[in-house]
């Protein structure tokens, strides 16, 4: 049975979708104020793998991705260059959903926009307002974390350490992996010379970023997700806060099930756009890499721990994907057009595959685990019927991993 860590109670749990006719899986998408690195198509990956591995599983998945457009820091980067918001972030997300499809990343049922769901923001918050779990304070509105009972639940905040002073926090977004132990901000009232605002029914401005994910959640889906993903940096600051929004709008959970994945690093410190230490998938890609060879790389590594990138660490796994496609390929030949048989190889690399995969999407694992299986067979020994069901095997698991065969796409 598929077990994943959940991090609303810190353990492993069996996975039980709320509605096993549909696995419902939504994801933090991209801030597209900037062109997303490598280190953020970790996330993304581990994400696609995910959904991958439940259809393999036999569930249909319905997923979303969030798309923040709006933004302090994009707005700050489109004065800088400029130009409007609408460019900045139509041009990025462009790129971004180039790469998706360059990685095999495949494309959500839904991909909404925070610009997309200005309305329904300013409809939630005037409901928080009416329940006074939310206020104002001058232009702005506020949401008081004291008024949710069991706030910082995903992240296991102590809420003992909260100030008995109010506090306000202005901004979008903070940097660094710490707590803002105060009220965060749900809407940005209109100032002179703000350049993006709309007019609503709680006056002029724009929503803030942590009433966006609620908005775009709650406008495609109704019940309680199965699953809510995002980087390891969204358990400070975000998620809870997201959940605090809509589970003070609903009278069930936001999720059963939140996955987070880890950082990839350079260099011992973390990619990020802040630090200035990032490379993009054109760098690999004029390295001579191919996008496959950036996909392993960035699935290979358990998804909640570090990954350390080198160019040592990618030509290894670059070396370690072509050799595991030679020996597929090879094995494929010997098939040739042969119906496949039955093949104990073809079963023991199934189960091995799905023993790794269902403890924690252990990736590594069970990259590890087929490539021993393939090392200690006789491939040359085989039948093509056998061949053919080892390749069909292979297949499959390839639809999960889409790095085998060079005619993975989708």
């Amino acid at each position: 049975m598929l077990t994943l860590y959940n991090s609303l109670g810190k353990k492993m749990e069996v996975f039980r979708p709320v509605n096993p006719g549909v696995v419902t899986v939504f994801t933090c998408g991209p801030s597209v104020y900037q062109r997303s690195h490598i280190g953020n198509f970790r996330t993304f990956l581990f994400e696609d793998i995910l959904v991958r591995y439940l259809e393999y599983l036999g569930w249909p998945v319905e997923r979303g991705m969030t798309v923040t457009d709006i933004e302090d820091k994009a707005i700050r980067e489109a004065g800088r260059k400029g130009i409007t918001l609408e460019r900045l972030t139509r041009e990025n997300i462009e790129g971004f959903l180039r790469e998706m499809r360059l990685l095999c990343i495949r494309m959500p049922d839904h991909l909404p926009r925070a610009s997309e769901h200005v309305e329904q923001a300013a409809a939630m918050i005037g409901q928080l307002l009416a329940q006074g779990v939310a206020y104002r304070h001058g232009r702005n509105v506020y949401f008081d974390p004291l008024k949710f009972p069991g706030f910082g639940k995903i992240y296991g905040l102590d809420m003992g350490r909260w100030p008995a002073q109010r506090r306000r926090f202005h901004r979008d977004t903070y940097a660094g992996n710490r707590w803002n132990l105060g009220d965060f901000i749900l809407w940005h009232g209109f100032r002179e010379g703000d350049p993006v605002s709309w007019d609503t029914p709680i006056g002029r401005g724009r929503p803030a970023w942590n009433i966006q994910d609620p908005s775009m959640v709650g406008s495609r889906f109704e019940e309680t997700l199965s699953v809510y993903c995002g980087g390891i940096d969204n358990l400070y600051r975000h998620h809870d806060y997201s959940l605090a929004v809509l589970e003070s709008l609903r009278p069930y959970p936001m999720a059963r099930c939140w996955l987070h994945g880890g950082h990839l690093l350079v260099g011992g410190r973390k990619m990020s756009k802040s630090l200035g230490n990032v490379l993009y998938t054109d760098d690999l890609l004029d390295r001579g890499y191919s996008p496959a060879d950036v996909r392993f790389f960035l699935i290979s590594g358990h998804y909640r721990e570090k990954l350390s990138y080198s160019e040592g660490n990618m030509k290894r796994a670059a070396a370690a994907r072509l050799h595991l496609r030679e020996r597929a390929r090879m094995i494929a030949a010997k098939a040739g057009g042969t119906v496949p048989g039955a093949s104990v190889p073809a079963r023991r690399i199934g189960d091995s595959f799905r023993r790794h995969m269902d403890r924690d999407l252990d990736v590594k694992g069970a990259i590890g685990a087929i490539t021993g299986e393939l090392a200690a067979s006789d491939a040359a020994g085989w039948k093509p019927a056998s061949a053919a069901a080892v390749v069909k095997a292979l297949r499959e698991i390839d639809a999960v991993l889409k790095v085998l065969f060079e005619d993975s796409s989708g």
